[in-house]
This record gives structure tokens, C-alpha cells and sequence, in this order.
């Protein structure tokens, strides 16, 4: 599912396939018969990557893997075999975008807008919560398995989905699935409306709203204003949280090609982020 993220998301640009080109031209991965990259790019390291080959550096500072992301997917499989120090290092390049090195020989700083995907167990055993088997792990083992994810790592992330067992009615299914180029086609019409809004700003997506224009283009009507600071009070979402579930509502509403988040958009960007106080409530 990840592997198939990039073929949905919207064509790059030409001034995103130049950034992503540059970089790969540092890092030296330029191939002989490809001058620009021109695909939205997928990086999936393998858990035991160092912090240095994750967000970049060396003697000779190189882009790290959320660098050659850039513009991309990053996708992290059996997110908590990850070494939870080289994790947090990501805090600070996903919410400015870029990462900085510094160096006796200079400062380096490389862009790192990336789409973060991760996959992960409820526990141990792989079967906390599930409606089949029983799980065999302990209360210790499950809370220090899900302490390798942090809060503040988690509240970077916008949506958060449980993948339930796939029945076996539902492999044998023969009917035919929405292909990848049709939703693009929905994604790149969405893109452009966002595009045209925030044309005077130089931004191209919602997720690069600033705080000032959360407020001017995620309003919200009285009634769903209300149930959002319900969900608010009752999950424990914090100001980070609140300020995604919007533009991730603004977005919904984008691909519904609706001018204004109506009630349906903001209780589905709701449903999104309610897994980090299901496993992580403690």
C-alpha cells in the first residue's frame, strides 16, 4: 500500500522535480540516463539505519533518507524496531521542512518536505485488541513496546488508521477496483484548488497553512465548531493536534469540492486521529 502512495499523489511540478534532482545530484545518485527526476520519489529504510543515514550528516554532510524523500514518501516498516533516539531526531525537520547540519568546515541545510508513512503491532504478539485471537502479551510488554513512539512524534503524524484482518471473502473479490490514475486524477483537482487559494502566499498544499491562515481558510460553522471542541475535551487533543485535524478537514473538503469544512469533513478528520489516545491513552 505505501509502494502505491506516490502513484496517487499530485504530478510534481517542475520547481519540485528541480529541488528533488539537486539533491540526489549531492548525494551522488544521479543516474547517467536520467538528468531530472520527474516521479515523486519512495524511500523505505530498513529499521536498524542510523541516525546519520536517516536525517543526514557525515564528516562530508550528505542528505540523509528524509532528504531524498523530499517531495516524496518516506515509509518506515516495523516503526517500533526503530531505535527510538534516531526517531526523534525527525521532530524537528517534519515540522520546519528542512534539516540543518552544522560543521566546522560550515552549516549545511537540506529541504526534507516529505510524506511520512509508518506501519506498526499494537504489541509484541501482534494481536492487542484483536477480535480473533487472544493476545499473550503483558501489560509491561504492550506499554514499553508503545513507549519507542513518543507523543510529540505521534502528534506530527496526521492520521492515524487501524487496519483490521482482511477476510478471505474480500481476497477472492473479482470486482474491479478504482484504479491509481483515477484517483490522482481526484487528488491533482484538489491540489489545484489549493493551489489557486493560496496562490499569493507561494504555498501549494494545506498542510503548509501557517496558524494565520488556518484561521482564514478552516473556519467553521457554530454547530461543527462545537463538536470539535467536544472531540478536543473528551481525546485530549493538543494545540498541534487541533490545528492538523483542521487542515486535514480542509483537505477532505478539497477532494469533496466543497468552498467551505462542513460537519461530515471535520468528524472524518476526527476518526483519523483518535488511535494515538486508544494505544497511547496512559
Amino acid at each position: 500500500m505505501a509502494k502505491c502512495i506516490p502513484s496517487i499523489l499530485p504530478n510534481l511540478s517542475i520547481e519540485e522535480a528541480f529541488e528533488v534532482t539537486k539533491i540526489y545530484s549531492v548525494a551522488g545518485l544521479i543516474e547517467k540516463d536520467t538528468p531530472i527526476i520527474s516521479k515523486r520519489t519512495y524511500r523505505a529504510p530498513h529499521h536498524t539505519i542510523s541516525g546519520v543515514s536517516l536525517v543526514g550528516g557525515g564528516r562530508t554532510p550528505k542528505p540523509g533518507e528524509i532528504s531524498l524523500a523530499h517531495n516524496g514518501v518516506l515509509f518506515l516498516d516495523e516503526l517500533t524496531e526503530f531505535n527510538k533516539h534516531t526517531l526523534e531526531l525527525m521532530r524537528g525537520p517534519l515540522e520546519d521542512k528542512q534539516v540543518s547540519i552544522s560543521r566546522i568546515n560550515g552549516n549545511f541545510t537540506y529541504p526534507c518536505n516529505f510524506m511520512l508513512v509508518a506501519s506498526m503491532n499494537p504489541c509484541p504478539c501482534g494481536y492487542y485488541g484483536s477480535k480473533d485471537r487472544k493476545c499473550t502479551c503483558t501489560k509491561n510488554q504492550i506499554d514499553k513496546y508503545m513507549n519507542k513512539i513518543s507523543g510529540p512524534l505521534l502528534d506530527r503524524i496526521d492520521i492515524h488508521i487501524e487496519a483490521e484482518k482482511v477476510e478471505y471473502k474480500n481476497l477472492e473479490n473479482e470486482e474491479d477496483e478504482e484504479t491509481s490514475e483515477a484517483i490522482r486524477q481526484r487528488v491533482n483537482k484538489a491540489r489545484k484548488i489549493a493551489y489557486e487559494r493560496y496562490r499569493e502566499y507561494g504555498i501549494y498544499s494545506n498542510a503548509e497553512l501557517t496558524p494565520e491562515l488556518i484561521k482564514k481558510y478552516c473556519k467553521l460553522d457554530k454547530n461543527t465548531s462545537k463538536i470539535l471542541e467536544e472531540a478536543f475535551q473528551k481525546l485530549g487533543f493538543s494545540a498541534r493536534a487541533y490545528s492538523r485535524i483542521l487542515k486535514l478537514a480542509r483537505t477532505i473538503a478539497d477532494l469533496d469540492e466543497k468552498e467551505n469544512i462542513e460537519l461530515k469533513h471535520i468528524t472524518e478528520a476526527i476518526r483519523y486521529r483518535d488511535l494515538d489516545r486508544k494505544y497511547w491513552k496512559n
